[in-house]
């Protein structure tokens, strides 16, 4: 996806879908887009953008379209099959699954999921990550309904860490998070990848993963082993869909 403005075919062929759905969803205002001598055009900061922030809004379709779109764009024709379709868990150990997090305020949450991925022996840049963290809860809360939150950068850092990476941390009593229900946040999955196609790839995953009821098993699970071992169940079944 380079940086320029895209047409709306080009716009849906590169995100996976539809002509005729993007076209309405610009002209409702529901997607980031400018009429420019009477045809539509789409700018990829924007877009990106967009979908950080609306990603919980999406219905599966359109998120099963922008995973394939992605998916081809970033797929690594020489991992194993399995774990070509893994592509939340795939990004995840047991060591970067934190279920007893004390943070007790938005900038502790920050400070503590840097540590974390810290204690996967991945991160380069600490000061880095946990600034464009920092900033781009400042833009807007990465926090969404039911008690999760999806911290991530703006734009992906790409000497951040060694590899991307997925890191859960859970608040068993919840912090305020800015959610968009205003109920209070516990669940955290931080996503650091290195190019936006991966990040949008694992941002869309990962929205189709938070069903209720994994949300609510990850609030009630007692191990990491057992958390990441359901995460990699929901996420084959996903896969097979």
């Amino acid at each position: 996806m380079p940086f320029r403005n895209f047409t709306l075919k080009e716009f849906a062929k590169t995100l996976g879908l539809n002509l005729r759905r993007v076209e309405k969803m610009a002209q409702r205002n529901e997607l980031p887009a400018e009429r420019i001598g009477g045809q539509w055009r789409f700018n990829k900061v924007k877009v990106i953008d967009w979908y950080n922030h609306n990603i919980h809004t999406i219905d599966d379709d359109h998120l099963k379209g922008l995973e394939e779109a992605m998916g081809k764009v970033v797929v690594d024709s020489n991992a194993d099959e399995e774990l070509k379709h893994m592509v939340v868990t795939e990004l995840m150990t047991v060591s970067s699954i934190e279920l007893n997090f004390g943070a007790k305020t938005k900038a502790s949450v920050i400070r503590e999921m840097v540590k974390l991925v810290d204690r996967t022996g991945l991160l380069y840049d600490s000061e880095g990550l946990r600034d464009a963290l920092l900033e781009r809860e400042e833009m807007c809360s990465t926090a969404i309904a039911n008690g999760v939150a999806i911290p991530h950068p703006r734009r992906p850092l790409e000497y951040a860490t060694a590899e991307p990476i997925v890191c859960f941390a859970r608040v068993d009593r919840g912090i305020p998070f800015g959610a968009t229900d205003g109920k209070m946040t516990q669940l955290f999955f931080l996503i650091a990848c290195l190019d936006d196609s991966h990040h949008l790839h694992v941002l869309s995953r990962l929205a189709r993963l938070l069903t209720p009821e994994t949300i609510k098993f990850l609030k009630e699970v007692e191990c990491p082993d057992e958390a990441l071992e359901y995460l990699i169940k929901c996420e084959k079944h996903i896969s097979e869909i």
